[in-house]
């Protein structure tokens, strides 16, 4: 592959798949050559947690090593709105040397929350001077700009107790994460990169023949068709590595377009009739179910397909016209982005220029289609895919807890979660849906689970607790214990997220 696709962030999010798939050629095969490796495989990452666990564990912050007093300034600056502690030592220091080992063992564990620099006043003269350091090894603390704690000796104690006690200081605890909150503490533990629940993904490949037959052969026979059937069909048969992506992946996306082009405008629009537009959605929801397809409609500019799609569906229920069989393979196709982890961080992007495009038109399918009373699975659907918005939004909030050392916490909270406007609306709209919803079991549980995350660890004095607040949160989803008695979210939501953890301290 290109080295400069391999830069990209689509490639970037490929590499390990790549590599996946070498190795399981060289298992199939007898290595590259021909010749058994000797070498034990690397065991294949079961879906996205292990090479995300790899990716967090590459990452871990460490000692910040400085040999000036301008590159000492600029850390202290980037962690202006954190803390800091500078470990002053020098090369002849056998005190400060013992102290290397505990001081690297906490800039893995804390460095996250608190930056820790080392500067050697033997060679940074500078920061010898304006620091008044007379001997070593010295340590000085900073909050929030602020000098702390100032002192001389090799104290490991003092050391770990006052790196401990300055990450508590920048990252207080958030009352929810006292409360009994199985179904969503996770996303606060230290261990939350690896414990992100898994998207709802509806990857289940439906016969194609008796779907391409809905599109008629005229569609059906198209080569986009065709190249999009023969994807899907060699995923199901061999998994992802006998299955390339189309070759011609902007024809597919043209004739998605033109099939769902409501006003039949534009040169070359073929729309397909709206009671057989489902069979072309779904085709597209099966393909989305792998991260390589949909990485690159993740990276398409104006994510022109996905909007087309959702526009369409979206005018349809405007009006009351659209069939339940395509709002059902719409919303089950919006989830399956989520196979993606690019498409998380667009759709939570809050400086992308795309992202509201694309947010948008999705939290519109998930409020419409809360209102379908009269089918149980478009419930469920939307509450899937609140899901995996809501988990995606809270663990972008946990992430707030854990960012690059030095890096501004509120400009990484800001990038990471849903804005607060979008969670009041997808609150407020699933909490009438809550309070509406009588049948379906299966329905109940998602969408308590949407409103958990959204609600979880949302600051006590925003938009989003005043309006649980203002709605009676509480009482709706309690009320609910009569008709679902086995439901365990309506109590865990219903009494410890909002209630206990409704209560301002």
């Amino acid at each position: 592959m290109p080295q400069a696709v391999l830069d990209s962030p689509f490639g970037k999010m490929l590499q390990p798949q790549l590599e996946q798939m070498v190795q399981a050629r060289k298992a199939q095969q007898g290595g590259l050559l021909g010749i058994q490796a000797n070498a034990q495989q690397p065991q294949a990452a079961n879906g996205t947690g292990a090479g995300v666990g790899a990716a967090a564990k590459a990452a871990s912050p460490s000692v910040r090593n400085v040999g000036s007093l301008p590159e000492l300034n600029t850390l202290l600056e980037a962690a202006k709105e954190s803390a800091a502690v500078v470990f002053f030592t020098s090369a002849t220091c056998p005190p400060c040397k013992a102290l290397y080992p505990l001081y690297d063992q906490l800039a893995a564990e804390w460095g996250h929350k608190v930056t820790l620099i080392k500067a050697d006043t033997s060679r940074a003269f500078d920061v010898g001077q304006k620091y008044s350091i007379r001997g070593t090894p010295t340590f000085i603390s900073f909050f929030h700009g602020e000098r702390q704690e100032h002192w001389v000796g090799a104290d490991a104690a003092r050391l770990k107790g006052t790196v401990q006690i300055l990450a508590q200081m920048a990252y207080p605890a958030h009352p929810h994460e006292s409360l009994r909150l199985p179904h969503f503490a996770v996303a606060s533990s230290d261990l939350a990169i690896t414990a992100k629940p898994k998207p709802t993904l509806y990857a289940k490949v439906p016969p194609l023949p008796k779907l391409l037959s809905k599109l008629g052969p005229s569609v059906a026979d198209k080569p986009a068709v065709q190249a999009l059937k023969r994807f899907i069909e060699a995923r199901a048969a061999s998994g992802p590595v006998d299955a390339p992506l189309p070759a011609d992946m902007p024809a597919l996306s043209r004739f998605l377009q033109s099939a769902v082009n409501v006003n039949g405008a534009g040169a070359g629009a073929d729309p397909l009739p709206r009671d057989v537009l489902f069979a072309a959605v779904d085709l597209f929801r099966c393909a989305l179910a792998d991260p390589r397809f949909s990485g690159y409609y993740a990276e398409e500019p104006g994510y022109e397909t996905v909007v087309a799609v959702l526009d369409a569906v979206n005018a349809y229920a405007a009006v009351d016209k659209c069939p339940y069989a395509l709002r059902l393979v719409t919303l089950q196709m919006a989830c399956n982005l989520f196979s993606s982890p690019l498409y998380a961080e667009q759709i939570l992007s809050r400086v992308a220029p795309a992202a509201l495009i694309l947010r948008g038109p999705l939290i519109q399918l998930i409020t419409s289609s809360f209102l379908d009373e009269g089918h149980n699975s478009v419930r469920v659907a939307a509450a899937s895919l609140l899901f995996n918005i809501a988990s995606a939004s809270a663990f972008g909030s946990a992430s707030h807890d854990h960012p690059s050392s030095g890096e501004n916490p509120s400009h990484s909270l800001q990038q990471q979660q849903l804005p607060e406007s979008d969670q009041v609306e997808l609150a407020a709209s699933v909490l009438e849906a809550i309070g509406l919803e009588d049948e379906s079991g299966e329905a109940l549980h998602g969408m308590l689970l949407g409103l958990g995350f959204l609600a979880y660890r949302a600051p006590l004095d925003g938009e989003l607790a005043d309006l649980l607040r203002v709605l009676d949160a509480r009482d709706t989803v309690l009320a609910k214990k009569e008709r679902f008695p086995d439901e365990v979210l309506v109590e865990e939501v219903g009494n410890e997220l909002l209630g206990k953890g409704l209560a301002k301290p």
